[in-house]
C-alpha cells in the first residue's frame, strides 16, 4: 500500500522553508479546532437563546444548523479555491471572512442578524478548512511527517467539537452564551496576524479553473438536502418542508455529477473517490464524527429533560468523554506509526461501537447511576473514536498530490460534516434514543468489519 512505504519513507527532500514546521502546526491546529468549536458552540446554549429571543423550536433548528449548512455546501468549492490561489492566501481570506462574520454573532441585537452571521461565519469556515490543510502539507512535505502531522489533526478536529459542546454549556451557565462566540473572534484575529510569519506561502495552481458551474451545482445540492434533513427533527418526512429541499438537493447534486463527468478540469474528480481506502475512509470520518455529535445531542437532552440535570451539570458529566478523546488524540500517531492506518482505523471503529453500545443497553436506562451506566460508554466511545478519526484522515489524504491537497481537505471536512446530519436525521426516525444510539454502534461495527476485509 502506498501509505505504508510515504508512512515509512526517510528518504524525501526536506522542506525548502528553513523555519520549523512546528509553530506553524499549532496555529493551524488551533484554527481548525475552533472553526469546530464554534460549529458546536450553540447546541447547549439553544434553550437561553429561544427564551431571549422568543424562538420557537424550528427556529432554533435552524439556527443551530446555520453555520454546518454553509459549511458542508461550500467545502468543495473552498477546496478548490486554496488548490488555485494557494493556500495561505485562500486560508486568509477565509479567516477574514470567519473574522468578521464571528464579530457580526457576537454582537447581533436580533435572530435575523445572529442566523445570517452564522451562515456567514460557515462560509468563511468552508474557505479556511482545506486551505488549512493544504498549508499544513506544505510544511510538512516529507511523506513520513505530513502522515504523523495527519494523524495529530485527525484529533484535533474531534476535540475542537467536543470543547464547543462543553465550554459552550459552561459559560453560558456561569455568564452569557455571546461569550461562547467570542472565543473565534479571538483565536482567528490572532491567525491573521501571525499567519504571514508562521506559514509558508503556498503556490496556487496556475491554468486551473474554479469550475463555477459545479461549485454552485454542488454547494446548491448539498445545501439543500442537508437543510431538508435537518428539519426532519420538526417536520415529518412527507411534509413538502422536508421533500421539495431533500428532492431538489438530490437533483442538483445528480446534475453536479454529471456536469463533472465531462469537466476538463473538474471540481471533483470521480476517480478520487475510486481508491477503496480512501472511499472507506471518508465514510470512517462521516461515522465516527456522527457517533460523537449523535451521542452529545441525544445526552444532552437526556440529562437536562429526563434527569433534570443543569446545562452545567451536564457539561461537567462530560469531561471523562474529553478526557478520553485527549489521551487517545495524543497516542493515535505512535499507534499508527507501529500498526499501520488501516488496522487502528479497523480498531478505532470497533472501540467506538462498544461504546456507543454501552451508552445504547446501559447508560439511557433510568434506574442506573452515572458511574455504572454511562461512564463506561463515554470512556470507550471517543477513545476509539479519537483513534479512528485519526487513522482515517491519514489514508483520507495518503497519496494525494500536493496540487490537489484542498480537494482532499474540502472532501474530508464535507464528509466530516454531513456525516452527522446524514445519521442523525435517518435515526431520530427510529424512535427512541436508545435505539438511536445502538443504530449509530451497528454501523461503526459494521464499517469496523469492512475495514478489516479491504485490502
Amino acid at each position: 500500500m502506498a501509505g505504508t512505504q510515504s508512512w515509512n519513507s526517510t528518504t524525501e527532500a526536506t522542506s525548502a522553508r528553513p523555519a520549523p514546521p512546528g509553530p506553524a502546526f499549532a496555529l493551524l491546529g488551533i484554527v481548525q479546532m475552533t472553526l469546530l468549536f464554534t460549529l458546536t458552540s450553540l447546541v447547549v446554549p439553544l434553550p437561553r437563546i429561544g427564551h431571549e429571543f422568543s424562538l420557537d423550536r424550528t427556529d432554533l433548528i435552524l439556527l443551530s444548523s446555520a453555520y454546518g449548512l454553509a459549511f458542508s455546501g461550500l467545502l468543495l468549492f473552498g477546496g478548490r479555491v486554496a488548490d488555485r490561489f494557494g493556500g495561505r492566501r485562500a486560508l486568509t481570506a477565509g479567516l477574514l471572512v470567519f473574522t468578521a462574520a464571528s464579530l457580526a454573532a457576537l454582537l447581533a441585537p436580533g435572530p435575523g442578524t445572529l442566523l445570517s452571521a452564522r451562515f456567514a461565519q460557515g462560509a468563511g469556515a468552508a474557505l479556511a478548512a482545506p486551505a488549512a490543510m493544504a498549508v499544513l502539507r506544505a510544511a510538512f512535505p516529507q511523506p513520513a511527517a505530513y502522515g504523523r502531522a495527519m494523524a495529530t489533526w485527525g484529533g484535533l478536529s474531534v476535540i475542537g467539537a467536543t470543547a464547543g459542546h462543553l465550554l459552550s454549556g459552561v459559560i453560558s451557565a456561569l455568564a452569557s452564551w455571546r461569550l461562547a462566540l467570542a472565543v473565534p473572534v479571538v483565536v482567528a484575529t490572532l491567525a491573521l496576524a501571525l499567519a504571514p510569519r508562521l506559514l509558508p506561502a503556498t503556490p496556487g495552481g496556475t491554468g486551473r479553473s474554479l469550475d463555477l458551474p459545479g461549485a454552485l451545482l454542488s454547494t446548491a445540492g448539498i445545501t439543500l438536502a442537508s437543510y431538508g434533513l435537518v428539519l426532519t427533527e420538526a417536520r415529518p418526512w412527507e411534509s413538502a418542508a422536508v421533500l421539495v429541499p431533500l428532492l431538489a438537493g438530490a437533483a442538483l447534486f445528480t446534475a453536479f455529477l454529471i456536469v463533472e463527468r465531462h469537466r476538463r478540469d473538474p471540481l471533483l474528480p470521480l476517480g478520487f473517490l475510486r481508491d477503496r481506502r480512501r472511499a472507506l475512509a471518508l465514510v470512517a470520518v462521516g461515522l465516527t464524527a456522527a457517533g460523537t455529535a449523535t451521542t452529545f445531542t441525544l445526552l444532552s437532552l437526556h440529562l437536562q429533560q429526563d434527569r433534570g440535570w443543569s446545562a452545567l451539570a451536564t457539561s461537567t458529566g462530560f469531561v471523562p468523554f474529553a478526557v478520553a478523546l485527549l489521551v487517545s488524540g495524543r497516542t493515535a500517531g505512535p499507534l499508527i506509526a507501529r500498526y499501520g492506518a488501516p488496522a487502528v482505523t479497523t480498531a478505532g471503529l470497533a472501540v467506538a461501537s462498544t461504546g456507543l453500545a454501552l451508552i445504547a443497553l446501559m447508560g439511557l436506562a433510568p434506574h442506573n447511576s452515572y458511574a455504572y451506566g454511562l461512564l463506561p460508554g463515554l470512556l470507550l466511545l471517543p477513545a476509539g473514536a479519537a483513534a479512528g478519526f485519526a487513522a482515517a484522515s491519514v489514508l483520507a489524504t495518503d497519496g494525494v498530490e500536493p496540487r490537489q491537497t484542498g480537494l482532499a481537505g474540502g472532501v474530508m471536512n464535507t464528509a466530516m460534516e454531513l456525516g452527522p446530519t446524514v445519521v442523525l436525521a435517518a435515526l431520530l426516525t427510529l424512535g427512541s434514543d436508545s435505539t438511536s444510539l445502538a443504530a449509530t454502534a451497528v454501523l461503526l461495527a459494521v464499517a469496523a468489519f469492512i475495514s478489516l476485509r479491504t485490502k
